[in-house]
């Protein structure tokens, strides 16, 4: 990572992953719908985005790097008409952050299609070597393009029957959405590790990773694609298939914690709601006396009002966050260096000086910002910093579409909490327990997906961001 792109990373935490979205709506504009659901879906990745339309019979796409607003304008969205669309916001899980690998992709092989992907597939070499050898090319490095080729290229007379054929050859984490001439099908992995929401609106349907995206559109919230599902949506209707009997559910327990906006639903909970219950319980887990509770901000706002209720302290806005710097290559100077994060958080010494304080924030994975934090609190007059984090130590790597460090790099691996505090300069820190999560979300353990936390993954295999990248040639069609 160059210096500067470190120098300003936007946060410690995990990466957010991918959004997804499709939707059949004759006689709408199906790609101002869909630009405005992205928009709403946008903290799920912020490297690139794409809109594909159908219209005619043929699938037209648009995509390239950069924030929603950033890609599309008015002309681009008159360009891209027809009765159907999907679209895509991306943050690199596998394969770099290139043009290449932005979505929707797009393949006529046997099919035209258009696919988004939001996962990791943990068997993607294997899968890639196998097409490669049947004489299938590739644009990318992405495992959303080895999706794309098995339905492109399968010999099944409807899309769906391909569908499920393909679900049992793929192995991972993948909440998917595809487009042919006809229709939008979209299908969820068998343990539902990532999200994938099914609405209405007006009397048709659409699908995104998460409910917020159809509020935004004036759609109704109906349920949660269920694991190994098939949802195919057309002009006349919606139809639904069990491809794959679910062993379990495996929900990423991190959507609770992190990911998720703060007004989706998830297992039919508000996820504000259990934000706030996880700061709660926080509280009752790990006491302080302090006289001040303040978030970082943004991520850390729900969990510290909890903790401020059920504690009884006062809660402030003691750190003010710039929502307007996003990352950037412009080398900061010497002289902008030694100011550090404050280019991100910039504390109020009016509101922490003399003040022990109780920071709280959902995840410290490197602790890199987690220390700036501290000593810029200390720095603005207060005497006391206690860490407080509405989530378990995240000591190991996710393999099923969320960036995370290696495990050498998580300041939690081999530390206890109190060495973690040194670490960081804190006066205390204390972590949420996961039974304390669970009981937040008022879910069971054996519905969710805790391996970042507790190291016991629900599939056998493993994926890193870059192992498909580097293990195979980048191949043009």
């Amino acid at each position: 990572m160059p210096a500067s792109e470190s120098f300003l990373d936007d946060r410690d935490g995990p990466r957010d992953e991918c959004g997804v979205f499709g939707i059949v709506a004759p006689g709408r504009e199906v790609s101002r719908l869909t630009y405005f659901a992205l928009y709403a879906l946008q903290h799920r990745g912020q490297e690139s985005a794409g809109i594909a339309t159908q219209q005619g019979g043929h699938i037209m796409a648009m995509r390239d790097q950069g924030l929603v607003n950033q890609v599309f304008d008015e002309s681009k969205l008159r360009a891209l008409q027809g009765d159907m669309a999907l679209g895509h916001v991306r943050y690199s899980t596998t394969g770099a952050n290139s043009w290449e690998n932005t979505q929707p992709v797009w393949r006529s092989d046997k099919r035209e299609i258009a696919l988004a992907h939001n996962g990791n597939l943990v068997n993607v070499v294997e899968l890639h070597t196998e097409l490669r050898q049947a004489g299938v090319t590739f644009r990318s490095t992405s495992d959303s393009e080895i999706i794309a080729a098995l339905l492109s290229t399968h010999e099944a007379d409807t899309i769906e029957d391909a569908v499920v054929d393909v679900l049992q050859r793929v192995e991972g984490a993948y909440s998917t959405v595809v487009m042919t001439k006809d229709r939008v099908v979209a299908f969820r992995d068998p343990l539902g590790l990532r999200p994938l929401s099914l609405g209405m609106i007006g009397d048709t349907y659409c699908v995104a990773s998460e409910s917020c995206a159809f509020d935004i559109i004036g759609a109704k919230f109906l349920r949660d694609v269920q694991p190994g599902e098939v949802v195919s949506i057309t002009e006349k209707g919606l139809q639904t298939r069990q491809a794959v009997e679910s062993p379990r559910s495996a929900l990423c327990v991190f959507e609770h914690i992190y990911f998720a906006r703060p007004d989706s639903r998830l297992g039919g909970r508000v996820i504000q709601v259990s934000r706030g219950r996880m700061g709660e319980i926080l509280a009752r887990e790990a006491p302080v006396e302090a006289d001040l509770v303040i978030p970082v901000p943004d991520s850390g706002g729900p969990a510290a009002r909890g903790f401020a209720r059920a504690s009884g302290l006062p809660q402030d806005d003691g750190l003010i966050k710039n929502r307007y710097v996003a990352r950037t290559f412009i080398q900061p100077g010497q002289e902008l260096r030694k100011h550090g994060l404050r280019l991100k958080f910039n504390p109020l010494p009016e509101v922490v000086a003399g003040k022990r304080i109780v920071v709280v924030d959902d995840s410290i994975v490197r602790g890199n910002t987690t220390r700036q934090i501290v000593q810029m609190l200390r720095d603005a007059g207060a005497t006391e910093v206690h860490m407080r984090i509405s989530a378990p130590p995240i000591k190991h790597p996710c393999h099923y579409g969320i960036d995370m460090s290696t495990r050498e790099e998580m300041i939690a691996h081999n530390r206890t909490e109190a060495e973690v505090a040194a670490e960081l300069g804190a006066d205390s820190l204390a972590y949420l327990s996961l039974e304390g999560v669970y009981e937040a979300i008022d879910g069971e353990r054996e519905a969710h997906c805790d391996a970042c936390f507790s190291g016991v993954y629900p599939l056998v295999g493993e994926s890193a961001k870059d192992a498909f990248e580097h293990a195979l040639p980048l191949v043009r069609s």
